[in-house]
């Protein structure tokens, strides 16, 4: 929750923040109607007469297609456009394999992803903000959304709200692959919506 505290705790975020907006063409109104705000409360927070929470950062930054990074201004070295194939080694979490196919700091997160089959179609259901997109490379894949189920072929894709309930599932003996893309900042890959069977929702 914000907390009214000095301008000179973070004497960068609001200059940055009036900045940010400007460049993405936005009034006052229109960006605090996007991020949730109202008017009052986003001018207070350009002016530096209030601290920005980090939940109140992250809306911002998805409001002006930035990072929560270049909110703080803060610079970042450029990062590198290409991920060879021998790159980052791959990943596991609850029997899912993850191999990076998108470069680090970014908003959009890409990956190639496994996902093993399991008789218990228990997958767990998530729901988050950010966009979604997957395509199936091998296999078939089990996507329910909402009230509908989807049967994906390779070649098939899928791009959604993740507002959405949401869960995904390997309908073929040898699992499926997909390459994924989501816009979840400050994301990890145990914090995926990816999840696999049973257990608790991860953070």
């Amino acid at each position: 929750m914000s907390t009214d505290q000095g301008p000179d705790l973070l004497p960068d975020v609001a200059p940055h923040l009036r900045d940010l907006r400007r460049r993405a063409g936005l009034t006052l109104e229109a960006a605090a109607s996007r991020a949730g705000l109202s008017p009052a409360h986003l001018s207070r927070l350009e002016t530096g007469r209030r601290q920005p929470s980090l939940p109140l950062l992250l809306a911002l930054a998805r409001t002006y297609g930035t990072t929560v990074s270049e909110l703080l201004g803060e610079s970042t070295a450029v990062a590198d456009p290409i991920v060879r194939a021998g790159g980052p080694g791959a990943r596991e979490a609850d029997g899912w394999t993850y191999w990076q196919a998108g470069g680090s700091g970014r908003g959009m997160q890409a990956l190639r992803v496994h996902v093993p089959h399991a008789r218990d179609q228990g997958e767990l259901v998530r729901v988050h903000p950010g966009e979604e997109w997957l395509h199936v490379l091998k296999g078939r894949l089990r996507l329910h959304l909402g009230d509908a189920e989807y049967l994906l072929e390779p070649g098939d894709s899928a791009h959604f709200d993740s507002l959405t309930p949401h869960r995904i599932g390997a309908a073929t003996g040898g699992g499926a692959d997909l390459l994924f893309v989501h816009t979840l900042l400050q994301s990890s890959l145990a914090g995926l919506c990816l999840g696999g069977t049973g257990g608790q929702a991860r953070p």
